[in-house]
């Protein structure tokens, strides 16, 4: 069961970090595209700033669980470092409950915002609605979920080799 349960979660840790790192493409193409258009072509295009938006939103909040899985996010050790190894075991398992409950809670609110948004037309970018807009933070949460779940249940997976996938150092 749990080599089964990580090897779908390998698949979508690959599917996410694709989006996020595809997000991230479209995003430095569409912004200098906006400035060319605004100051050489002296024409102000409308779409090119929420498209931007998008994109920035979708790789932080998507990027966010494949940061979580690989073990790469921000963390602050410095206290829990000089800790006896089972007083560290402890903090890292309240770390991932905490974890666990704020990805709970973003879920909620998140899947309501895009609910009560969902026909809300965005004025710049008429093909989406405003709910469809804000699609990648319960995508993000539910991600994120999923990989806090593995990582309470077997561990952490920092040394998968999906994971560790381009990680030379």
């Amino acid at each position: 069961m749990s080599q089964r349960y990580s090897d779908l979660m390998d698949k979508v840790y690959l599917l996410a970090m694709v989006i996020a790192g595809l997000s991230l493409l479209v995003m430095t193409v569409i912004i200098p595209i906006g400035i060319f258009s605004r100051y050489v072509l002296n024409r102000g295009e409308s779409w090119p700033e929420p498209v931007a938006i998008i994109c920035m939103v979708t790789f932080t909040f998507i990027g966010a669980a494949v940061s979580y899985r690989a073990g790469s996010h921000i963390a602050v050790n410095m206290l829990t470092d000089r800790l006896p190894q089972a007083a560290q075991a402890f903090c890292a398992r309240v770390v991932d409950l905490l974890m666990l409950l704020i990805s709970l809670v973003m879920f909620y609110y998140s899947f309501y915002l895009c609910a009560d948004l969902w026909e809300q037309p965005v004025a710049e970018f008429p093909i989406l609605t405003s709910g469809q807009t804000y699609l990648p933070l319960p995508i993000g949460a539910i991600l994120m979920i999923l990989f806090v779940v593995e990582r309470l249940m077997f561990g952490s997976q920092e040394n998968r080799p999906i994971v560790l996938l381009g990680n030379h150092g």
